[in-house]
């Protein structure tokens, strides 16, 4: 085995100073800005996108995030949902061949970089994207380079393996030495040498590791991806993920990196800022516990002590903590739907949107059939609930506009605006709320695409609303009429 023989080259990286603006990042980001002074539908409910919800080409950065769909459903909801709705960016289950199983964590599990699993083969891919393109949608795969599989036999493709054995792509000297568990990861060497969960952890210090990790990686590109998410980025050394990028046909591509931060961690997220966004995964905790709470009056200041705006991914759960009981979850109803509508008129983040299946127990891989079908309950299509596709809308028609107009109850109701460019209220509690808002809004007629009905603002910028319990309103300058 190599073995790790370029840590002092990674100990000295560490120690330089790290950007705060991440190379290629998704969409046009929010700017880092300090906040001054009916029951939502079931998840499942699709609906069209509100009116001139579809922003210009460029200034659209949020992501669905379609989470074991197939290729060719992902095509089709690129024309009938995504590209309508404003969506800039679609992100792909892992394409790889991966182990094989029921479980959906088998996607997470590469045997090799070529494309064949239950998702669909090249040619799937291919079109998938050739179609999401012509939509208005950029398409970004979601890449596990950090390790191969904790097993033996046959892959989704075809290809026989064992634990630390790929033909054509890697032996056993490809692997880093350290062959057991992690134990500790507050230990950086341990965190990034050691074995994720048994999976035989990839040498990425290693030309060869390198170079084949490129090379699956530009073959995505010349299909057409757009965009990257790392997988499991923590256990790979920041100095590592720049020397693979540099090695692709577009080292600008934008990507997102999985710095899931732990208690007494030596590796922390902001080391990775120099390749990319981080996701921020105490956003989603922050969320979970003001909704949880009935505060949601502290969320004015959610950015204190986070990444910077324009450097952090976020969202309300994904497909590893939804499983896991600390962030709101679909099964959760308004609350989950409300953390959506604050996320995305928030100005705050580069920001994803999940969207799974119904699942009874944490490893369920998805409907026996595979095929996404939003008629019924099998799928929670969470990109086409009509309360978060009218704030796809809203989030593009307000683009950076600072945050203004903030008021609160100091409990479960809060409003704010964004400029002259849009305005919001969540109501999180149990009762109605009637109010008079002051905004920064022109004067005129305004649709409110959460509840699809037309509210005035006067010229003096004052909106007087009932926002029904468990709800919420929002108002934008794309959508000035309801009809």
């Amino acid at each position: 085995m190599y073995g790790r023989t370029a840590r002092s080259r990674r100990r000295a990286a560490l120690a330089t100073a790290l950007v705060a603006a991440a190379a290629g990042s998704f969409g046009a980001g929010a700017r880092a800005q300090a906040a001054p002074g009916s029951t939502p539908a079931p998840a499942h409910a699709a609906a069209s996108a509100p009116a001139k919800a579809k922003a210009e080409p460029g200034g659209k950065g949020v992501t669905a995030v379609m989470f074991e769909w197939k290729f060719d459903s992902i095509a089709q909801a690129c024309t009938d949902t995504l590209g309508p709705a404003g969506y800039g960016y679609v992100q792909t289950s892992p394409p790889q061949e991966r182990l094989t199983g029921p479980s959906w964590w088998t996607a997470y599990q590469p045997v090799s970089y070529k494309i064949a699993s239950r998702l669909g083969d090249r040619d799937a891919f291919k079109s998938m994207v050739d179609t999401c393109h012509k939509a208005g949608v950029k398409v970004v795969a979601d890449a596990v380079i950090n390790h191969m599989t904790n097993a033996q036999g046959t892959g989704s493709g075809g290809t026989e393996f064992t634990k630390y054995d790929y033909p054509g792509v890697y032996g056993a000297r490809d692997m880093d030495n350290c062959q057991r568990d992690i134990k500790d990861y507050t230990q950086r060497e341990e965190s990034q040498n050691c074995e994720l969960g048994g999976l035989a952890d990839l040498d990425t210090g290693e030309d060869h590791v390198r170079d084949s990790i490129a090379g699956y990686l530009n073959d995505l590109l010349g299909l057409g991806v757009d965009g990257f998410r790392v997988d499991a980025a923590k256990h790979i050394p920041a100095d590592d993920l720049k020397a693979i990028k540099a090695r692709l046909t577009n080292p600008d591509v934008p990507w997102k990196q999985e710095t899931l931060p732990g208690p007494g961690e030596q590796v922390q997220p902001g080391e990775y800022l120099g390749t990319g966004l981080a996701q921020e995964f105490t956003y989603a905790y922050t969320l979970k516990g003001a909704f949880e709470s009935g505060g949601l009056a502290g969320l004015k200041n959610i950015a204190d002590g986070k990444l910077p705006s324009g450097s952090a991914g976020v969202f309300v759960a994904n497909h590893d903590t939804e499983r896991q009981g600390n962030v709101l979850t679909y099964k959760q109803g308004a609350p989950y739907t409300l953390a959506h509508v604050f996320m995305l008129a928030f100005p705050y983040g580069s920001p994803d949107v999940h969207s799974g299946y119904a699942f009874a127990n944490k490893d369920d891989g998805p409907p026996a059939d595979g095929k996404a079908d939003c008629s019924g309950d099998a799928w929670v299509c969470q990109h086409a609930q009509k309360e978060i596709t009218a704030m796809v809308g809203f989030r593009n028609a307000v683009g950076d506009a600072e945050l203004t107009d903030w008021w609160d109850d100091s409990g479960s109701a809060i409003a704010f605006g964004r400029g002259t460019k849009g305005f919001v209220a969540v109501n999180g509690g149990d009762g109605e709320l009637e109010r008079t808002f002051q905004t920064s809004l022109p004067a005129g007629e305004y649709c409110d695409v959460q509840a699809g009905k037309p509210v005035t603002v006067d010229d003096g910028g004052k909106l007087t609303a009932t926002v029904a319990a468990r709800s919420a309103l929002a108002l934008h300058a794309d959508a000035r009429s309801c009809a």
